[in-house]
């Protein structure tokens, strides 16, 4: 167990318009997706406190599928973009909060032992990340669908979270991108604009962000299967 307190910030104020519904109070398995997402968290036993950052009109919901989640200490308003809520979410933190793990609530299948591992890596070099490493065949098109090539995928990886980062660090990435005015749509863009390097950290497992009604079944298969060790 880190010897630095680590906080979770657990951003679920998205619209759904993908998805068509609310995706994160969609049952997966009974229970609420983002009922899923805290627990593994609640579970790792690296995490001192868990700050939810949710729509303004899902708050009282949200508020209520979570009681007697006993790590859950804050539920924040979110902001128009994504960026927005995470920094709402760093604002919220406890001042001694050494590092602050960063997670997508539709990511309902990371595990326990996936979130350590971000944080012993963010330990080691200041910002670490869940990735996969891209496995698909890659091809470049114009706007009308031609191809025109394709991309070597030998060093891609697909950014997953948790997302974990001395929160020194996170802040003033976050408060360099409001001074800019710019859009990014993970953590790891925002402290690499500084020149500070980020540490991949290799996941194998199931970890996908639930983002269309397709995904709910796979979903649900995953946790079976992890119950029955399959």
């Amino acid at each position: 167990m880190t010897t630095k307190p680590c906080d979770a910030v657990i951003v679920a104020a998205g619209s759904g318009r993908r998805m068509g519904f609310d995706k994160m109070t969609a049952l997966l398995a009974g229970e609420p997706v983002l009922r899923h997402t805290v627990r593994a968290f609640e579970e790792c036993d690296d995490i001192r406190a868990i700050h939810i950052v949710t729509a303004s009109a899902a708050r009282e919901e949200v508020a209520d599928f979570l009681r007697g989640a006993r790590k859950v200490t804050a539920i924040v308003e979110g902001g128009a973009e994504r960026h927005l809520s995470v920094w709402n979410g760093l604002r919220s933190l406890s001042p001694d909060a050494a590092f602050v793990a960063v997670h997508d609530g539709a990511r309902a299948l990371a595990t326990p032992a996936l979130i350590s591992r971000c944080l012993a890596a963010a330990q080691a070099h200041g910002a670490a990340s869940a990735a996969a490493p891209v496995t698909d065949t890659l091809k470049r098109a114009e706007p009308a669908g031609r191809i025109v090539d394709s991309v070597d995928r030998t060093a891609l990886w697909a950014m997953q979270t948790p997302q974990v980062f001395a929160v020194p660090l996170l802040r003033r990435a976050y408060e360099a991108v409001l001074s800019r005015g710019e859009i990014v749509t993970d953590e790891t863009s925002a402290v690499a604009a500084l020149g500070e390097p980020v540490q991949i950290v290799p996941n194998d497992d199931w970890n996908v962000k639930i983002t269309f009604p397709r995904d709910l079944p796979l979903a649900e298969w995953v946790l079976a299967a992890r119950r029955t060790g399959r």
